[in-house]
């Protein structure tokens, strides 16, 4: 043995290179400035917004597409499935959007609100309809 030491698959050299092993790609930075809190919330705001910034910080760090991509599959399986299956998976989708709506609520504009909850109420019609049948 010469003593050389041979490149990793990436380049890289010495004991830490290991063939197949992907190095970990970097996190997506969160925006500037305190962007998770309301100013001059109510307390009762604060504790939702507390409560929720980690879930927010670890979907932010998700691809963007998988959150995404994941209600979508919830949501056409709750149509898909007859029964009381697809009202658990609707009611699902409609506590994350309605979670959603809380969260973005101080930043909506009326129009936007009455948007949020219109569909949270449509998915919940669904969910009973699925229920029911």
């Amino acid at each position: 043995m010469s003593g050389n030491k041979q490149a990793g698959p990436r380049g890289t050299a010495g004991r830490n290179a290991s063939p197949g092993r992907r190095t970990p790609k970097p996190r997506r930075p969160l925006p500037p400035g305190q962007v998770l809190y309301t100013p001059g919330a109510s307390a009762g705001r604060q504790a939702v917004e507390r409560r929720s910034a980690a879930l927010l910080v670890y979907l932010h760090q998700l691809p963007r597409w998988l959150p995404a991509v994941a209600l979508a599959v919830l949501l056409i399986a709750g149509l898909a499935v007859r029964g009381v299956g697809g009202g658990i998976a609707l009611i699902g989708v409609a506590l994350v959007l309605a979670w959603l709506a809380l969260v973005s609520w101080p930043q909506a504009s009326p129009a936007g609100r009455a948007v949020r909850l219109a569909v949270i109420v449509l998915v919940l019609c669904a969910a009973g309809d699925q229920i029911l049948r």
